[in-house]
């Protein structure tokens, strides 16, 4: 969370004109070497300011399992962002991605293989797909045109037309002319022309998207909140933790897909929640796992899928299965969140399960391993029964205050000031450093930098964070603090 550095600079100070330097940089750093870097960060202000976005139109890709749906998303998007492989079933939930053909923007969600008259984790699935019609301004139907239309693609067709949305049928894994003549014989589906495709080798997919321009509206016609003015919240942990249950109790609904058995969760699934009459973007994730490169396949990708969602979320609700021992693949979890810069949350799910000598030993294992965590919230909860998931909204607001928090450079060097006469750095080797200029160089998460005339020790760096929170809050949010040692000018 700290470094020290001391870059190669020239004296830019220097090239300045006297007027011009004094009024840029601060009389305690009168006499010392800058760099420009220096100067730029001294002076900066940071400003702030989010882009708005315009409801965009939705595309539904949807089909029976194993039909190439998620190798035509990734297709359509430009990049391997779906999870593909080629056992039936990796896809279970609805996933969205952003998608633009000819100047025209909008989003392809990604379902499961939708199953008539299944049971378990297969009927969660066909529920999202359907959610995921529900949701859309126009569907994509995906057939294998080798095998040609079977009798679940036609129960899926009786769903589509329920739905009264437009259709555009891709009649997939036509690798070449010679196989045109396949995909002709889905006309007998009645949803139209069926366009040929390859979604391997990209052969046809440009006249398919034509035709999902001509159905597409130029804005969305479904209701769906603007995700970018949101605050973003990855729900992180082990896999089998409660993440995707913690989902749906928040969401009132069943979101994503949720079964007993470990990694159920591959892609990240977006859901908006309103909590206490405030909007948020909730993303599940699939469970990090504790060798990550001894995977292979879907579990790998979803790997990967996990650390791009806690990069662009601003907090993690990091989950801890009460009901065990904490170990450190949980510790190294929350590490990852405190190494990407993000607000934290510490959740013990499944209390409900636990009896009071376990809670008892679990408060103390938590106690002895997040000794440096202490600054985070635990919120113990049930995310099956609801129990103390009210407490949510406080600690996931406190903690975004203060990651986005920022403190004036006068009130700050005010403070450094009184603590360095209160409590000055050691005498080591007969030097003392001291801390001649502070200053926020930015906020999510606050990050500081301080100009000293030499190296601060670890412990007196982690006395200066401690003091931060104690005066400034900061609870819920990790702190950056980068030390630059400086010299004097040397005279001429």
């Amino acid at each position: 969370m700290s470094e020290q550095t001391l870059p190669q600079h020239q004296d830019w100070s220097s090239q300045l004109n006297s007027s011009d330097a004094a009024a840029l940089v601060p009389s305690n750093l009168e006499g010392f070497s800058l760099s420009e870097a220096d100067i730029r960060l001294i002076e900066a202000e940071e400003g702030a300011g989010e882009d708005e976005s315009s409801s965009l139109p939705v595309l539904a890709v949807i089909g029976r399992p194993n039909v190439g749906k998620s190798s035509l998303v990734n297709r359509i998007v430009g990049q391997r962002m779906a999870v593909v492989q080629d056992t039936p079933g990796v896809t279970r939930d609805r996933v969205s991605y952003p998608a633009s053909w000819s100047g025209k923007d909008f989003l392809v969600v990604d379902t499961g293989g939708w199953e008539v008259d299944v049971t378990g984790i297969d009927a969660s699935v066909a529920y999202q797909a359907e959610r995921a019609i529900d949701g859309a301004d126009a569907i994509l139907f995906v057939v294998d045109a080798e095998v040609g239309a079977t009798t679940t693609d036609e129960a899926l067709v009786r769903v589509v037309r329920r739905a009264r949305k437009p259709v555009v049928v891709a009649a997939n894994k036509v690798d070449s002319a010679y196989q045109e003549a396949d995909a002709y014989g889905l006309w007998g589906l009645g949803l139209g022309e069926p366009f040929p495709v390859s979604a391997v080798h990209g052969r046809g997919v440009g006249d398919l998207l034509d035709a999902v321009l001509e159905v597409l509206p130029s804005t969305t016609q479904v209701s769906h909140a603007a995700d970018s003015q949101l605050r973003r919240v990855a729900l992180l942990g082990k896999p089998n933790v409660g993440k995707s249950s913690l989902l749906n109790r928040l969401a009132a609904q069943e979101r994503v897909v949720v079964n007993e058995h470990a990694g159920t969760t591959r892609d990240p699934v977006n859901e908006t929640i309103v909590l206490d009459g405030q909007p948020w973007l909730f993303v599940d994730t699939a469970g990090i796992r504790r060798h990550v490169q001894r995977e292979s396949g879907a579990d790998y990708y979803a790997s990967l899928r996990t650390d791009a969602a806690l990069n662009d979320a601003e907090l993690a609700l990091v989950l801890i299965d009460a009901s065990r021992d904490v170990t450190q693949q949980d510790v190294r979890v929350m590490q990852k969140v405190v190494d990407a810069g993000r607000a934290l949350v510490i959740v013990n799910n499944k209390w409900d399960l636990v009896d009071e000598i376990q809670r008892n030993e679990l408060n103390r294992q938590l106690e002895q391993i997040l000794v440096q965590l202490q600054w985070a919230d635990v919120i113990n909860m049930s995310a099956l029964t609801g129990w103390h998931t009210n407490r949510l909204t406080r600690a996931m607001t406190t903690a975004l205050e203060s990651w986005d928090q920022r403190i004036s450079t006068s009130t700050l060097n005010s403070f450094l000031g009184e603590l360095v006469a209160e409590h000055p750095h050691p005498v080591r080797s007969g030097k003392q450093p001291r801390i001649l200029f502070g200053t926020q160089a930015s906020s999510r998460p606050p990050r500081f930098v301080l100009f000293t005339t030499g190296f601060l020790e670890a412990g007196y760096r982690r006395f200066i964070e401690r003091s931060l929170r104690e005066k400034f809050g900061f609870h819920g949010t990790p702190l950056e603090i980068s030390v630059r040692p400086r010299e004097r000018k040397k005279r001429r």
